[in-house]
């Protein structure tokens, strides 16, 4: 489609130039026959007579040398005085013999260059040119400047009036506008009615898709072939990603009605023994206010848990978390949280081997995030099996720290696979044990990947299932 579009804005383009020059060519050579049949007799008597160039070159007839004594003529002088004009004569040496009219700190003495410089240039002011003359006087040869003292008056290869180019360019420049803008729009009229018609259908699409009509299906041809092809699948994803968000919607709202569930269980728990405690008309032994302060303090710490799940979510993911990094043993961080997780009453039955492959694994890490990443994926696979799942843990050196969660436990469906480490989510298998936020899941892989780590997960359903880290 680049190269289909571009050439055919090269064509016209190249079209639109072939026509403007042609046309411009056709209107110089009118204009200038027009101006030099007009101009010829009065050019040609001014370059004969009265041009600068022309008063330069016979002007050596005006220089008298008599007994080495240089002068010029009267009329010479009423010539140079008619045109405001200035004679300098030099001799073979570049000195100055005599002058008439000179201006004001002119050179007296000058170098080969200087002579080039004069003549070049404008040495003397902005309003004066400077022609260049000469005159033999038996054997020796003197040089003249003769300076014209007229803004109007320009040495190119051709000399002219300013006044009357600029009247000729000023009237030629307009004509050549009106014609070159008729020929661009006639040109760009029949182009941009080929381009227009097909990207009005585009604009309507887009305008479609920014209100969210995504059904939007065209027919991929023409010049715009892969335009149209490229809006059909911005249309398909924007449908798959809409269709996503609102399961994602619905999850969240799933998600929300369960924490909010799980909240107030322990908050009736806690405010029913709470009131029980404090009611007057009630004598509990001792034992048994311990068993509900024991109760309280349970649920309490459930609560604090969830919160903090939430708080950690949205600070990872809003990367609003500052990590302190240390250089920790990997191998001992692990092993403590296995030991911890089995003196966790609730877990003290469960089989769950620890291995390594060097007793010190040194990682620059946040000791505290890390430890929570590796406990809530061992916590995960022990909520979602059975009691008698097999749960092996292990740490390798290799040119990146590997830390693997084995299980032959339950296993996952594929899609429960893609969705693991979504918020908000939790799987089918979830058990008794499992009444958190969620995001046990999310919050490790935000904790690994805030460590430039990796995090892998493979699962056969009915076979188990084998996380991989990376640090």
């Amino acid at each position: 489609m680049n190269w289909r579009l571009t050439g055919r804005f090269l064509a016209s383009v190249v079209l639109i130039v072939i026509l403007v020059v042609l046309s411009n060519i056709v209107l110089l050579v009118l204009s200038l026959v027009v101006t030099t049949q007009t101009k010829w007799d009065e050019s040609a008597i001014n370059e004969k007579t009265s041009s600068a160039e022309a008063i330069t070159s016979r002007f050596h007839e005006q220089i008298i040398i008599a007994n080495d004594q240089m002068t010029i003529t009267d009329k010479g002088k009423a010539e140079l005085d008619q045109h405001n004009a200035w004679i300098q004569i030099l001799d073979e040496d570049g000195n100055q013999r005599y002058g008439y009219r000179l201006p004001v700190g002119i050179k007296e003495k000058y170098a080969p260059i200087d002579i080039i410089q004069m003549y070049k240039y404008k040495e003397i002011d902005g309003d004066t040119t400077v022609f260049i003359g000469g005159k033999q006087a038996g054997e020796r040869h003197y040089s003249y400047f003769i300076g014209f003292k007229n803004r109007n008056l320009q040495r190119h290869v051709l000399f002219y009036d300013v006044r009357e180019l600029v009247q000729v360019f000023n009237i030629g420049s307009i004509v050549v506008l009106i014609v070159d803008g008729l020929i661009a729009l006639i040109v760009g009229y029949f182009f941009s009615k080929r381009l227009t018609k097909p990207l009005l259908s585009l604009i309507e699409g887009i305008r479609k898709l920014a209100n969210k009509e995504y059904h939007i299906n065209y027919e991929p041809v023409g010049v715009y072939k892969d335009v149209f092809y490229n809006v059909n699948y911005l249309s398909h994803e924007l449908r798959a990603a809409e269709k996503e968000r609102k399961k994602l919607d619905a999850m969240k709202e799933e998600w929300i009605g369960n924490v909010s569930h799980d909240l107030k269980t322990p908050l009736a728990s806690i405010q029913g023994y709470a009131e029980m405690m404090k009611d007057a008309e009630y004598d509990f032994s001792r034992e048994e206010m311990r068993e509900f302060a024991e109760i309280i303090e349970r649920k309490s710490l459930y609560l604090k848990d969830v919160i903090e799940d939430l708080n950690l979510s949205a600070r990872l993911k809003n990367k609003g978390l500052r990590l302190r990094k240390m250089n920790t043993n990997i191998v001992s961080l692990v092993r403590n949280v296995v030991i911890d997780t089995l003196n966790d009453a609730r877990y003290a039955d469960r089989n769950m081997e620890f291995g390594f492959s060097d007793e010190v694994i040194n990682v620059e890490m946040d000791e505290i995030l890390i430890r929570r990443a590796i406990t809530n994926l061992i916590y995960n696979a022990i909520v979602h099996n059975g009691p008698a799942v097999h749960i092996k843990v292990s740490v390798e050196k290799g040119q990146r720290t590997q830390i693997r969660i084995e299980d032959n436990g339950k296993g996952m469906k594929v899609e429960e696979l893609d969705r693991i480490f979504d918020h908000y989510y939790r799987g089918t298998n979830t058990g008794e044990l499992h009444k958190g936020s969620g995001l046990g899941m999310a919050i490790a892989r935000d904790i690994i990947v805030a460590h430039g780590g990796e995090i892998k997960v493979n699962s056969l359903l009915g076979h188990g299932t084998k996380i991989e880290i990376q640090l």
